[in-house]
């Protein structure tokens, strides 16, 4: 699941070249905003049988793709289990707009 994690985080990373990476809860956060909280955005998880890319406030995105998942008031992710289900037009979409939130 390590390359799997690396290989979501370059995505990331081409989509918002900005964002910075924290190590924070265990994964990578990306951040437009360092020194603040509020400009985390996603973060990349590592689990067992999946990788997992959290959406801050995935609660706000329009999702038409239905990738997300989840039900909490803020937090919505999608969970990954191998490059070929990396599904990179529709997750650019979602990465875009939880950067512009």
């Amino acid at each position: 699941m390590l390359a799997l994690a690396d290989e979501i985080e370059g995505f990331i990373q081409e989509v918002v070249p900005e964002a910075e990476t924290v190590q924070k809860y265990g994964g990578t956060l990306f951040t437009l905003l360092p020194e603040e909280k509020e400009g985390q955005f996603c973060g990349v998880f590592i689990h067992k049988k999946h990788v997992q890319i959290s959406f801050s406030k995935g609660a706000s995105l329009k999702d038409p793709d239905a990738l997300l998942l989840g039900s909490g008031k803020l937090r919505r992710h999608v969970n990954i289990t191998s490059s070929a289900e990396l599904e990179r037009g529709k997750l650019k979409k979602l990465l875009l707009q939880a950067a512009g939130l």
